[in-house]
This record gives C-alpha cells, sequence and structure tokens, in this order.
C-alpha cells in the first residue's frame, strides 16, 4: 500500500474506488488488488 499525498492518479485508474474508514482515505482497486493507497 502507498501513502500518498495527492490520491488523483489512483482514482482515476480502471477499477478504483475510494472509501473513507476510520478517517483515513483509501484507494482499492478491484480489477488489480495490488494497487491500494491510503492518505491521511
Amino acid at each position: 500500500m502507498k501513502v500518498r499525498n495527492s490520491l488523483g492518479s489512483m482514482k482515476k485508474m480502471q477499477g478504483s474506488q475510494v472509501v473513507r474508514r476510520r478517517g483515513r482515505t483509501f484507494v482499492i482497486n478491484h480489477a488489480n488488488p495490488r494497487f491500494k493507497a491510503r492518505q491521511g
């Protein structure tokens, strides 16, 4: 999982979904589960 300042590039990927959990923003990718990112 990458920790990033900006999730803009991750959002544009095919199959990605932005989720808010425990005050943090996560991007999870259903098409390619390797690509995960966290912000905050």
